[in-house]
């Protein structure tokens, strides 16, 4: 979503047009990966000196509901917040966190009826593949060797 598709969004839910809000949004955008709100907070401390951490989760989950962003659950580790906002897939290093997208196509209809069955009215669905990443793989790398989501 572009800046200025950002701003008539927020406009047409009746929502300010704040500089935080356009400031986390377009750290997001250039972060270009899973990231958590503390590396987006890193992002825009120079041009936010005042920033928080609640302030930034508030413009994150606020992006969520506006559907321009995902929350990613990693297994054991932190939140991450996903800007591709389109439904996808991910993989997930049970060694390092590291977590990638993961662009297949699955039919997620048997989950989703099973759900509803259960009288659980579900709104989506993802799959999360677990397991070692190439790079935790290799010896010489291993989960200490990098530490990017």
């Amino acid at each position: 979503m572009t800046e200025q598709e950002l701003k008539e969004t927020l406009r047409d839910r009746g929502l300010r047009v704040t500089p935080q809000r356009i400031v986390i949004h377009r750290a997001l955008a250039h972060l270009g990966r899973h990231a958590t709100a503390e590396e987006v907070l890193e992002r825009v401390e120079q041009q936010l000196p005042n920033a928080s951490l609640p302030t930034v989760y508030a413009a994150l989950e606020l992006f969520e509901d506006l559907g321009i962003a995902r929350r990613v659950a990693a297994g054991g580790g932190a939140t991450l917040w996903d800007p591709r906002s389109r439904p996808h897939h991910h993989l997930v290093c049970s060694s390092c966190g590291r977590v990638e997208d993961l662009d297949v196509e699955v039919d997620m209809e048997g989950a989703l009826r099973a759900a509803r069955r259960h009288g659980f009215s579900p709104d989506g669905s993802e799959l999360v593949v677990t397991g070692v990443c190439e790079r935790c793989q290799t010896p010489s790398h291993g989960p200490d060797a990098h530490q990017s989501r």
